[in-house]
């Protein structure tokens, strides 16, 4: 056996996250590139490790018994749709089934795991799209999309992506349709020479408000009068109540504020979750599902076993969505959360709902624990949404500090969440129960809501 030998493997099963394998002789064998089980694929040796092969170039030789053709036209090379060509029910029992092979992989048998909520909707549930301007090839019409499946520099137009509404598409098909016809040039990662970098795109799915906002270099001086016109009179079933062009030179391909121009209309959008309002900014994270985080937040509520007369620390708060809903029952709420902006608008946000049992704080969530303790503010639960590399040991550390029954840990990346899990199981807590909610079908991500009591 040797680099660049062609083998033929069943696909067995899917690691998580959306790590499909196979057995060849007594090894493990990873194809590089998205499968599903069932099928049967060949590809080339690409790296030899003791026990593990990974394998690249895949073909699909034989379809597995359960799969589907992917409905969307784009989903063949785009990278945004990982598991389209299998039915929804059998999504759900893959996601449940690599979910529960990482907890029981740590805790036994014996766990208490509810499985996975599904999600309302399968298509066209998401109330952000942040969308890249490129090309599909070298030297190839311009293009805005996303990346072209295992592909960091092509991208692809997704005119007809199932998972954003049909306002979404046409804003999409009318922008790449403008730029392409008055010829101007994307910018370039590598030689970080260009203009157009992102077009976002964020929606209330409650509210009907829609928000656009154009991100470029500062490479051209481009007056966008017509493009906002242009956007102004389309045909959408809900409202543009706001046109931003964002100025970035920073050469990091995330979406960047260093300057900001309001087109039209204002920078803030609404939504409106579980009977409150949220005032959401720009760039400030919120739920990108907003029928799931309806779902999440409400299983987060029925999780927490009392909060009458409890103080609550909502740490990584962002705009304070689970801090403000915690709040109708808690006797105070603490939030943190190290994106200062978000903050704000938490605050802003928690006036606007008439919330006075809230405080948001912005910082460093290892820093403003020390803060609230010298305070003299002592939490009974603590409720943690970190971002995907988890909480950290060094906030774990003082957070384990703190006497405190019970804790929430709502989890976008379970991997890291077996990690951090470690250090509570070390200092006397265990694991009650859990559950997942499907925020993002047809892809291989889920939210993981975990109750853990000392």
């Amino acid at each position: 056996m040797r680099k660049g030998e062609e083998l033929e493997i069943e696909i067995l099963g899917i690691k998580f996250p959306n790590k499909p394998f196979g057995i060849y002789e007594d090894m493990t064998v990873y194809p590089k590139g998205n499968c599903i089980p069932g099928q049967v694929i060949t590809g080339n040796i690409k790296k030899m490790r003791k026990g593990k092969l990974e394998l690249g170039d895949i073909q699909v030789i034989k379809k597995a018994e359960n799969e589907i053709d992917g409905k969307c036209v784009h989903f063949a090379f785009c990278g945004g749709c990982t598991y389209q060509n299998l039915s929804y029910e059998d999504q759900v029992r893959l996601k449940e089934k690599q979910i529960r092979n990482l907890l029981v992989n740590r805790l036994g048998e014996n766990i208490n795991f509810h499985g996975v909520i599904p999600a309302k909707k399968q298509f066209e549930y998401r109330n952000k799209m942040e969308m890249t301007f490129g090309n599909e090839e070298i030297n190839g019409p311009l293009t805005l999309g996303l990346h072209k499946r295992g592909s960091f520099y092509d991208i692809i137009n997704i005119n007809s992506c199932l998972l954003m509404d049909q306002d979404f598409r046409t804003i999409a098909e009318f922008t790449i349709n403008f730029f392409k016809e008055i010829g101007l040039d994307f910018y370039h990662k590598k030689s970080h020479i260009g203009y157009l970098r992102h077009l976002v795109i964020r929606k209330g799915e409650f509210t009907n408000e829609l928000l656009i906002n154009l991100v470029t270099s500062t490479q051209n001086d481009y007056d966008l009068t017509a493009w906002k016109n242009g956007l102004l009179k389309l045909k959408l079933s809900k409202k543009i109540i706001g046109l931003i062009w964002t100025k970035n030179d920073n050469i990091s391909d995330a979406v960047n504020s260093e300057e900001e121009v309001i087109l039209y209309g204002k920078r803030d959008f609404n939504e409106k979750l579980l009977g409150l309002d949220f005032e959401i900014s720009p760039y400030s994270f919120f739920q990108t599902n907003s029928e799931g985080a309806e779902i999440l937040y409400s299983t987060v509520l029925e999780y927490i076993s009392d909060t009458e007369n409890k103080v609550i620390f909502d740490l990584f708060s962002g705009t304070g969505t689970i801090g403000q809903i915690l709040s109708k029952k808690a006797e105070y709420v603490y939030g943190i959360e190290l994106i200062e902006e978000a903050v704000i608008k938490a605050n802003e946000n928690a006036k606007l709902n008439n919330i006075k049992n809230c405080e948001f704080i912005a910082g460093d969530v290892f820093k403003k624990i020390d803060e609230l303790k010298k305070r003299d503010i002592k939490p009974d639960i603590i409720i943690l949404d970190p971002p995907r590399p988890g909480v950290g040991a060094k906030a774990l550390e003082k957070i384990l500090d703190y006497d405190v029954n019970e804790v929430i840990y709502i989890s976008c990346n379970p991997k890291t969440f077996i990690q951090d899990l470690e250090m509570f199981l070390a200092n006397g807590f265990r694991y009650e129960k859990g559950v997942c909610v499907d925020m993002f079908p047809n892809t291989p991500h889920v939210e993981l809501i975990s109750k853990l009591v000392r």
